[in-house]
């Protein structure tokens, strides 16, 4: 091939030899290569009106949203709202207790804010020691992504372990898959589907319009409690600090020579599986994470002030080859919605060494320097009378001082963990989740290798 050859004649060589990207199709002899390059497109259906429409109105002012049939995307034992880190071991819990499982996320990915949101640490999971308290789903993730090459690194005792987000969505579309998990991707959960105070599905929009999912029983794993909050669930409004992560790249390639008796840029994080790459956190302002005109201005802020940031280290002698290489697709919500349960997850408790009857995870602390604290099943529980919903996740029942360590990767493993195996025996034994036997929980949390205390 002639180094000459421009675009044109190497699509028509690409296209002629069957090597053209997209399905492997090849056009036919003598089709204008500029008319197809091997990607194929086909009428599903023309003249189409979108049906079951019920199209909101102006009256008086008001916007009037009129009433319509929804179809039914899927029935469950069992709906897990929210893939994240809660969500995914929520999912595979249930599933593995004997549950059929359906879990929807709003992102085309696994993981949440742990790899959308590229808070890559994992931390909160160990405790005065060393010993590691976090086990279960979530431990079995990080032991799988042990044996991927440049998937996690600083696993070791008394450590925090960084994973890499693409390796960790990986590990966990596995998982999902293995399980026998029914998924449904790109729902937004937008309302809860209730009778008499129980919660019997969830309805969602999504590029196939507005369809609902029935359900036994709903897992409120959204992180801001969306679902829980629809259905009626009491709770608490919480502002807290709103971040945008992001990644720096050439880290590796920073000449220390030129860089000597030059102050260190700020902002640079913190090292990552891929070499010469660090995450960079950003505290971010305390802000009311449910509000979307502040949400917007926090996204539209924070990027310029993650660009103008590198730019600056850009022009420290020594550091010109570093770059920003991505800043995080979803903003960096911490606290919003919070359960008000039939416990609460408290510092006094954690001080204490309370331990509960009903205990279905035990979390840890950020640097090993307390003890392990334990997470009442009460606390996954509305404590009014609306039925059929979990909590799992940041939105469990927290007071103001805990919230800060239930939010935590780890943490969200046991809540997620707790709440799918409380879901599935709820089904199982026809009852309402209040009323689960806590012992049978117990018992297959521990089978599921659990660690309770």
């Amino acid at each position: 091939m002639s180094d000459s050859m421009n675009r044109r004649e190497c699509l028509r060589v690409l296209g002629l030899s069957g090597l053209a990207t997209g399905l492997g199709s090849t056009p036919s002899r003598g089709q204008n290569v500029g008319e197809s390059s091997g990607f194929q497109s086909s009428v599903i259906a023309s003249g189409k009106v979108h049906p079951n429409r019920a199209n909101a109105t102006v009256v008086d002012g008001k916007v009037i949203q009129p009433s319509r049939e929804l179809s039914v995307l899927d029935t469950t034992d069992v709906l897990v709202v929210g893939g994240g880190s809660a969500g995914v071991v929520a999912a595979i819990a249930a599933r593995r207790a004997g549950a059929k499982v359906t879990l929807v996320e709003r992102y085309g990915h696994f993981g949440g804010l742990w790899t959308g949101g590229l808070v890559l640490l994992i931390l909160g999971h160990i405790v005065k020691g060393n010993k590691q308290v976090c086990q279960g789903i979530g431990e079995e993730m990080m032991r799988r992504l042990d044996k991927l090459d440049g998937a996690i690194i600083d696993r070791k005792p008394g450590a925090n372990p960084t994973v890499d987000a693409e390796a960790a969505k990986y590990i966990m579309v596995e998982m999902i898959e293995e399980a026998g998990v029914n998924v449904f991707l790109h729902c937004w959960g937008v309302e809860a589907v209730v009778n008499d105070n129980a919660v019997q599905g969830v309805v969602f929009e999504s590029k196939s319009g507005r369809q609902a999912i029935l359900a036994k029983v709903v897992v409120d794993a959204t992180g801001d409690g969306d679902v829980f909050a629809f259905g009626g669930a009491e709770f608490e409004h919480r502002s807290h600090n709103v971040g945008l992560v992001s990644r720096v790249g050439n880290l590796d390639r920073v000449d220390g020579e030129k860089a000597t008796g030059s102050p260190t840029p700020r902002h640079l994080g913190s090292h990552t599986p891929v070499p010469g790459v660090n995450w960079v956190n950003l505290r971010g302002p305390e802000v009311d994470g449910l509000d979307v005109a502040t949400l917007t201005r926090m996204e539209l802020n924070h990027r310029k002030f993650i660009w103008t940031s590198i730019q600056r280290a850009r022009r420290t002698p020594g550091y010109e080859p570093v770059y920003l290489m991505e800043t995080a697709p979803q903003v960096g919500v911490r606290i919003t919605r919070v359960l008000h349960g039939l416990k609460t997850v408290t510092l006094a408790d954690l001080k204490a060494g309370t331990r509960f009857p009903d205990v279905v995870g035990v979390g840890g602390s950020e640097r090993a320097n307390h003890d392990e604290w334990q997470i009442p099943y009460g606390a996954l529980v509305p404590r009014n009378n609306v039925e059929n919903v979990l909590a799992a996740g940041r939105c469990i029942s927290v007071d103001m001082r805990m919230a800060d360590l239930v939010r935590l990767i780890p943490n969200c493993f046991v809540t997620g963990h707790a709440a799918g195996v409380a879901a599935a025996v709820a089904v199982q034994d026809r009852c309402r989740p209040r009323e689960v036997e806590v012992a049978k929980v117990q018992k297959i949390l521990r089978q599921q290798e659990a660690y309770l205390g």
